[in-house]
């Protein structure tokens, strides 16, 4: 009777032992992939700065937009193309408006945000171009049925008094235009995500979105060229301009591998590091140091978006916890 009352706790010891080792090791397979998922996105953010920096330095040796747009778009192209017909894969869209509303805006949001770029400032331009959550959030106060959500209009306004915190000390008086063209590429960016976030959720594979949006961001800088000529000859500007397809197609594809190690919010996240990666590059190489309320609206532009990301975040987990508890009670 003792006997088999030792076994029984013996086993139970031993199970104990094992269950603790096994939630050592998930723990530690979690901190690793988290750790690979933040060098990833940082990875991701400092080629975006860089990237950056190349497009204000090739506009700065002469080269038109249309001659950076295609730059940027083409790497993307050749390498996705090429991958997809090497691993079998269609090309065929889960649903054409989807991608047709994605690329009007965003291509829109690129030569925008690339005149931005090439006419302020390198932090102040970049963080224009990052206020896209700040835009979401006001529209889903206004449209979005939640007008009464407290966290929404903070973030809101405190990105509000961002924008003015970074605009107000650093912006020339020649330079509002280019200030103004900064902020809709941010609103425009605003809706290329929404858009990217619907064609995520009917399951369109993230690679064909990247190839079809680079696809007509190349096509509208053919068109710009056909427009305005080739006027680049400079071997430096032309070193620059593949500076910015490299850079970009790095960090694109750093990006795409953080997305898919883990969360999103944590990815999410993690994107706004670009700000910080443009303010250094641009004290280092254009002597551009902001002052203190610049400092400090960018802060506000980084908290401000990271706040509304969190939100929507945690909505789109309570939605889906709700759809789920309704297909439970349907089926049952």
């Amino acid at each position: 009777m003792w006997g088999g009352s030792t076994d029984r706790l013996c086993r139970l010891r031993r199970f104990k032992g094992l269950h603790e080792e096994y939630s050592i090791v998930l723990i530690s397979n979690f901190a690793r992939a988290t750790a690979m998922q933040s060098l990833w996105m940082l990875l991701a953010c400092a080629m975006f700065a860089v990237m950056s920096a190349f497009i204000k330095v090739a506009a700065d040796l002469g080269a038109e937009l249309p001659e950076i747009i295609v730059f940027r778009s083409a790497p993307s192209v050749i390498l996705l193309f090429f991958w997809a017909r090497a691993t079998h894969r269609t090309l065929r869209p889960t649903k054409w408006s989807l991608h047709i509303w994605r690329n009007v805006s965003g291509i829109l949001s690129m030569w925008l945000g690339f005149y931005a770029l090439s006419n302020l400032p390198l932090p102040t331009a970049v963080s224009l171009n990052y206020t896209a959550p700040l835009f979401i959030a006001g529209w889903m106060l206004v449209w979005g049925g939640t007008q009464r959500d407290p966290v929404r209009i903070i973030a809101v306004l405190a990105g509000f008094l961002g924008v003015l915190g970074v605009l107000r000390p650093s912006i020339a008086h020649d330079q509002w235009l280019a200030a103004l063209v900064g902020l809709g590429a941010g609103a425009l960016s605003a809706i290329a995500m929404m858009q990217i976030r619907q064609l995520g959720r009917i399951g369109e594979a993230e690679w064909r979105t990247v190839l079809l949006f680079s696809v007509g961001a190349c096509i509208s800088g053919v068109v710009g060229l056909g427009v305005m000529g080739w006027h680049t000859v400079d071997p430096l500007a032309i070193l620059t301009l593949t500076g910015v397809g490299c850079a970009g197609l790095v960090g694109q594809l750093a990006m795409t591998r953080a997305f898919g190690l883990g969360s999103t919010l944590l990815t999410a996240a993690l994107q706004y590091a670009t700000i910080i990666f443009a303010a250094l590059l641009g004290v280092v190489f254009w002597n551009d140091r902001p002052a203190m309320l610049a400092w400090g609206g960018m802060g506000l532009i980084i908290a401000s978006g990271l706040l509304s990301i969190w939100r929507t975040y945690t909505e789109d987990r309570v939605l889906h916890g709700k759809t789920s508890s309704e297909k439970v009670t349907n089926t049952t």
